[in-house]
């Protein structure tokens, strides 16, 4: 029942980290290397403008997600935009903004057990005897409202609209006056948020420091090729995939072996099925 239990909480943080990639490579086709930084980002904001201003955090989470839409949205028009429509450059140019980053909060001291973030809900509960934390119980809660809002924008919203116009056809989105350039930036910035928002609920969970940001990278691009990159509900089967193998090795094999699963699910569904398991990409037999 604890495999069970936490092997559900372990797959929607796992989809926290992994909505806002999929969200914007969906939209723009544009792989934002930069996601796994620009998380770790939001609980630095978070954490000086509780620490220095004096915020409380639920002041300091919301606009620390603002921030981090704000970055994105700089990324795009401020480094992609000369490069767009080159996928080696785009990879190349957002891994080196995630980088830069990173690095740039190394060299601040961003590390050591100093920086932590509160929960938003103190206690727990037990659920068929097994002891649950009440920010764990939150974390379930914000990732199926995520999926519900965003269902909800998509498809009942004009930005959402075009959102999913660009997505399907991107020169017919064209000829009926959507903006690629200004869709672009506004999923980068909406995927951005996306990745401040995880952090702010799932940081308080754990260790907050800027070495974080490359595993929750590798998590969100593992994520993303096992579900298919463009597909959110491949994202959503991906993620628990993935989150009750690493409950399973934890249990059965030991916690230091968790990391091994999203890579070792990478080449596994790369090897079988390239395109995902929800995947729309032609499979090599079909190109060929």
């Amino acid at each position: 029942m604890s495999t069970i239990i936490y092997g559900i909480i372990t797959s929607v943080i796992l989809a926290l980290y992994a909505v806002g990639f999929s969200l914007t490579y969906g939209i723009s086709g544009l792989a934002n290397f930069a996601h796994g930084a620009l998380y770790i980002l939001a609980g630095y904001i978070s954490w000086n403008l509780m620490n220095y201003l004096g915020l409380p955090f639920l002041a300091s989470a919301p606009l620390a997600v603002v921030a981090c839409a704000l970055v994105g949205f700089i990324i795009y028009w401020g480094l992609l935009l000369r490069v767009r429509g080159i996928p080696l450059s785009e990879l190349v140019v957002t891994f080196a903004a995630g980088v830069a980053i990173l690095e740039l909060l190394t060299w601040r001291g961003f590390y050591g057990i100093s920086y932590s973030l509160p929960v938003f809900v103190e206690g727990g509960v037990e659920i068929w005897g097994v002891a649950v934390d009440a920010q764990r119980l939150l974390v379930i809660a914000v990732g199926v409202a995520l999926v519900v809002l965003l269902y909800l924008f998509v498809h009942y919203t004009k930005i959402g609209l075009a959102f999913r116009g660009m997505a399907q056809n991107e020169r017919t989105a064209l000829s009926v006056g959507i903006e690629s350039d200004w869709i672009g930036a506004l999923s980068l910035a909406l995927g951005s948020a996306l990745a401040g928002l995880a952090a702010v609920v799932v940081l308080p969970l754990g260790m907050m420091e800027s070495s974080v940001g490359y595993e929750v990278l590798i998590y969100a691009l593992a994520v993303a090729i096992v579900g298919g990159l463009e597909s959110t509900p491949g994202m959503v089967v991906a993620s628990f995939v993935i989150g009750f193998g690493q409950r399973i090795t934890a249990s059965y094999i030991g916690p230091k072996w968790m990391i091994i699963v999203p890579l070792a699910a990478i080449v596994l569904v790369l090897a079988v099925r390239p395109s995902g398991l929800f995947g729309k990409f032609k499979e090599l037999e079909e190109r060929v």
